[in-house]
């Protein structure tokens, strides 16, 4: 054989080699982030966290009310309504 046929085979060779690798990585990937991102089934999940201070919202303050109030007036303005307090 010819050097230059040789320097052919051994490429494709190791490109076979190269594309065999990178299918197998690519396998192991997809597993891996499928495991991991699997959805959460209702009442399975655990939530974090919890108010400071629960007490603070017994009573809302003036700028609370007054910040729903025109969210109210807001949302019957949009469906055609008359908002009245």
């Amino acid at each position: 054989m010819e050097p230059e046929t040789l320097g052919i085979v051994g490429m494709l060779l190791i490109t076979v080699g190269l594309l065999y690798v990178i299918m197998r990585m690519r396998t192991k990937n997809i597993e891996v982030s499928s495991s991991q991102n699997q959805p959460i089934v209702a009442g399975e999940d655990e939530l974090a966290g919890t108010a400071m201070d629960p007490s603070q919202f017994d009573e809302p303050d003036d700028a609370t009310l007054d910040m729903l109030g025109g969210m109210l007036e807001e949302a019957a303005e949009a469906q055609g309504l008359v908002y009245e307090e």
